[in-house]
């Protein structure tokens, strides 16, 4: 039973070692609800510069821990180091500031994604991928009515 207790410990401190060294990666997109829908749709566009964070706080406490900023690309797309392992935090992604003045309000629900940022849960890679998060513009295209009936249901199948 103590060889057993020794080679998970040596296992374990030799993974926290190896990764010690190693940051995560964390990639997302950030976009206009240019039909104000609450959802991404085809007349959906991706913001460059827009401004995001990730905040992290201690499970039990809720106190910071960690805090970074990013900002998109041409695409939208944001791509942001995380220098540690973060275990033993809660971490969200969060929107900060939009660069478009008609599409600045965070979208309720799509204004932050959860990121669970640690090696210890399975995963392989050193890449997570937030969720897309968005803004909502001040005002729905006028191709979005036409958009929106792709996604009605006829009242013969409800």
């Amino acid at each position: 039973m103590a060889r057993l207790v020794a080679f998970f410990a040596i296992c374990s401190l030799s993974t926290s070692i190896a990764s010690a060294g190693n940051p995560l990666l964390v990639e997302g997109k950030v976009y206009c609800d240019t039909c104000r829908c609450g959802f991404e749709t085809p007349a959906t566009t991706y913001l460059p510069d827009a401004k995001v964070k990730i905040e992290c706080k201690n499970r039990i406490t809720e106190e910071p821990t960690y805090t970074i900023e990013g900002v998109t690309n041409s695409q939208g797309e944001y791509s942001i180091l995380v220098k540690s392992d973060r275990g033993d935090d809660v971490c969200d992604v969060v929107l900060i500031k939009s660069p478009d003045p008609t599409c600045a309000k965070p979208s309720a629900g799509r204004d932050r994604s959860r990121v669970t940022l640690t090696r210890n849960n399975g995963m392989i890679s050193d890449v997570y991928f937030a969720n897309a998060m968005g803004f909502i513009s001040d005002e729905p295209l006028a191709s979005c009515d036409e958009i929106l009936r792709q996604y009605q249901v006829p009242d013969e199948q409800v």
